[in-house]
């Protein structure tokens, strides 16, 4: 009956709980980044991840995917050409376009990255009670679904 239709205005407590909680989720990652993959920047990693999700994938692409202007990924897919972690190849469709491809090395890494951050997560899930990981993977599994619905943002990052 008494139904609120109005703006949903977000709980600061909340919000702020949130924010440590994630600043501690990453903090976990990137300690699984730094013993997997430690001559790997944030920025390489995320275009080895883009490039693991859609092979094939072009610069172009590969450039909104990370939100970054086309010179910087163009500069960033260099860099994994170089270290060995990306083949380039012309692609399928449009022989005149470039196709981002893993190597047997990258995928090697990112299989490493994977079992170091599970081995962390599950270390600390392992401290939390069956309810306090239930309400967690039920909470973040709502919450990816409603930061995919939200707006995203358009600013462009270098690399």
């Amino acid at each position: 009956m008494g139904e609120h239709h109005g703006p949903v205005v977000p709980d600061p407590m909340r919000a702020a709980a949130l924010d440590d909680a994630a600043q501690t989720l990453l903090a976990t990652w990137e300690a699984a980044r730094e013993q997997s993959t430690p001559r790997l920047s944030a920025a390489q990693l995320n275009a080895l991840i883009v490039v693991e999700k859609d092979e094939g994938i072009n610069l172009r692409t590969l450039a909104g995917r990370l939100r970054m202007i086309l010179s910087s990924a163009s500069r960033l897919c260099d860099r994994l050409v170089a270290a060995g972690l990306v083949d380039r190849a012309p692609g399928r469709i449009d022989r005149r376009e470039i196709a981002l491809y893993l190597t047997p090395y990258s995928r090697q890494l990112l299989d490493e990255l994977r079992a170091s951050r599970l081995a962390l997560l599950g270390s600390a899930l392992d401290r939390m009670s069956p309810a306090g990981r239930a309400a967690l993977v039920r909470g973040l599994s709502e919450f990816a679904v409603a930061a995919a619905e939200s707006p995203s943002d358009t600013s462009r990052r270098t690399a």
